[in-house]
């Protein structure tokens, strides 16, 4: 059991991630402290995720006897330290692993699964699928990934192309895609009188402002939605005050912040953080657990598993209810 101090260091680029450099600061600290164990948690700012920046600032990191980094950075950030291959625990709460190449076992992966998550909803979808995105990188992405895998599960890869697609005809599954703009607040021109997407299954990527203002629509243009689906991005309460009943009651969302401890919640919100709706602040609560348990040998408080390097999120769906979230009972046949 140790019995000295524990030492945690954050690196932090304060420049590309804003207001979550004091966010995951406070996840951190708010666990260490719940714990009662003494520790010491250092921030080290760095300027850009260049390989030399954060070069430096590892070296300092580890002349400074640190061996536990938390590093909420971009894809960017997680490659240059893939590059460096430090032989440091660093653990990243804003990466998933598929987005990354690295092998190196010191490093481990923090970030939610948006892929494994798209893949449970579009088990909801019906045709079409109508998906929309913003022009973010993740938005981007999970529109290309959703359409994809809607077109394409279950239809054998091995076959000629020719095959592949007389069986997508025969699937007879479509995809509408609409990329909105960030100062778009009329969608008149996509959903009035547009007979391609009535009673489809609307995807939506896009962050909570803006999902509130496209479901307001698909009600006011008589869209008549099959239903409606979002990752993590729209797992907030805000979509419970900011959206009308009527235009959420066929939502589902996907989420992967399912445990959480009292004392944890409470210690945050102390400190104005909050572990329960904010998937980072949680996966740094999650990280900091992981060092936590690898250093003193006491249970973990969160039971996720980690495989390969990368924490694995249950995930649940969940309805906006009218005053709160509840658990999604699917009506579709396994």
């Amino acid at each position: 059991v140790l019995t000295e101090k524990l030492r945690i260091a954050l690196l932090l680029p304060y420049k590309v991630i804003g207001r979550y450099a004091s966010s995951t600061t406070n996840a951190s600290f708010a666990y260490l402290i719940a714990k009662n164990h003494s520790f010491e948690l250092k921030s080290y700012k760095i300027e850009s995720e260049s390989v030399e920046d954060i070069q430096k600032a590892l070296q300092q990191i580890s002349q400074d006897g640190f061996y536990y980094v938390i590093a909420p950075l971009t894809q960017k950030g997680a490659n240059a330290i893939g590059e460096i291959n430090p032989d440091m625990n660093i653990f990243f709460p804003t990466i998933n692993k598929k987005d990354i190449t690295s092998t190196s076992s010191y490093l481990v992966y923090g970030g939610i699964d948006y892929q494994a998550q798209s893949d449970m909803l579009l088990k909801e979808a019906v045709s079409p699928l109508v998906i929309f995105y913003d022009k973010s990188s993740i938005g981007k992405k999970l529109s290309l990934y959703e359409e994809e895998k809607f077109i394409y599960d279950g239809i054998d890869q091995n076959l000629s192309s020719e095959e592949i697609e007389a069986q997508i005809v025969d699937a007879n599954k479509t995809v509408v895609k609409f990329s909105i703009p960030k100062r778009t607040t009329n969608l008149e021109k996509q959903l009035f009188e547009n007979e391609e997407i009535i009673e489809g299954s609307f995807f939506i990527n896009t962050p909570i402002v803006k999902t509130g203002m496209i479901m307001s629509q698909l009600t006011l243009y008589d869209t008549n939605a099959t239903n409606v689906l979002s990752t993590q991005i729209n797992y907030d309460p805000l979509i419970l005050s900011m959206t009308q009943y009527e235009d959420r009651k066929n939502m589902i969302i996907a989420n992967s912040i399912t445990q959480n401890n009292n004392i944890l919640i409470e210690t945050n919100s102390l400190l104005g953080n909050d572990i329960v709706y904010d998937w980072i602040n949680y996966t740094t609560t999650v990280g900091v657990d992981y060092f936590f348990n690898l250093a003193t040998r006491e249970d973990r408080e969160y039971n996720i598993a980690l495989e390969d390097n990368q924490m694995i999120y249950p995930i649940e769906l969940l309805n906006p209810a009218r005053y709160r979230f509840i658990k999604h009972i699917s009506t579709i046949e396994e």
